[in-house]
Parts: structure tokens; sequence; C-alpha cells
């Protein structure tokens, strides 16, 4: 396995990122994802699978809707995010609104602290 992530699934899920005005896409061709107050709720694999956090409703929601899977990544399962299935990832329209409910459930999150240096 590379140890970057596929060129056209990072151009498709900065794509999505770049949708909603609010959420800032962090790292680079190596690890891609967004955070808020220091939790993930948004992230792309080396493998090239985008995973969105979601709250225990919309999570189960999605996974029945569109047939997904819980994200794995390094051969563990992502506790609260869904797998987007790769021909969902090519249809903003559909996947902006849980794109907004990843950023909604993100907000509901304990903050972590910060690091001092």
């Amino acid at each position: 396995m590379s140890d970057t992530i596929p060129e056209d699934k990072l151009l498709l899920y900065k794509q999505l990122i770049d949708s909603h005005i609010e959420i800032e896409l962090k790292g680079g061709k190596k690890l891609s994802y967004t955070a808020l107050n220091g939790n993930m709720f948004t992230q792309i694999t080396k493998a090239g699978k985008v995973g969105l956090r979601l709250g225990k409703a919309d999570y189960d929601a999605f996974i029945e809707k569109f047939d997904a899977q819980p994200l794995r990544s390094y051969g563990a399962v992502m506790r609260e995010y869904v797998e987007v299935p790769d021909d969902l990832l090519t249809d903003l329209d559909t996947l902006k609104p849980y794109l907004q409910l990843s950023y909604e459930y993100a907000q509901t999150l304990k903050p972590k602290p910060t690091k001092k240096k």
C-alpha cells in the first residue's frame, strides 16, 4: 500500500470539505482530516476511504440507507465513523447534508485539552 492517499479520492474529499465554508481541511497527502475543538470528525484513509463521524441515530441511518459499513483504518474499526461508499463520494448533493450532520455532531463533543508547550 502506498503511503499517500490516492490523488483522485483526495480530490473528491477536498471538494466535499470545500463545500462547507466553516470546515477547514487539515493534513496533507499522507493524512487529511477535519477536526473541531481537537475532535476529528471526517478523515480519508491511505486506502482512499472517506469516513464521517456521526451520532448513533445518524450513523445507523447512513449504514442502512447507503448499505455502508463502519470505517476501518489500519485494520481497526473506527468507532462512530461510517465509510462513505465510493459512488456516493462523487454525489456531493447527496453527501453534503451528512457532512453537515458530522460537523454538528462534532460540536456536541467535549473539547480536547490543548497540549502545553
